[in-house]
């Protein structure tokens, strides 16, 4: 898959390896798969293969993988927000000097 910039055909069938090897981790084959996610063997297959299935397809695959989880790498809420630490300023640290007898003798010489 080409990283700058992959074409449709190129993402969707690395989603369908992903799949593929997802189900075949789980030790399922795609009959067994497809009835427990309500898709025919078919829409399955075209799914795995990359080739143009529906949204409806995969989100019942990934419910029945129990991987709805992928959702949400879509698009991650930022915990912090990097404006706000840019705006956070840095804690303001003293030099610590001398204190007592060695200052004043250090100031007598």
């Amino acid at each position: 898959m080409n990283t700058f910039n992959p074409s449709i055909g190129d993402l969707q069938g690395h989603l369908g390896d992903q799949l593929r090897r997802l189900r075949l981790s789980r030790d399922l084959d795609q009959l067994t798969l497809a009835d427990k996610a309500g898709v025919s063997e078919k829409a399955l297959r075209n799914l795995e293969a990359g080739r143009g299935s529906s949204l409806s397809t995969l989100l019942q695959v990934l419910r029945a993988l129990d991987r709805l989880d992928w959702l949400d790498t879509l698009a991650p809420v930022a915990a912090i927000s990097p404006m706000a630490l840019l705006r956070q300023r840095p804690e303001r640290r003293r030099v610590s000097r001398p204190r007592g007898p060695r200052r004043k003798a250090a100031a007598t010489k």
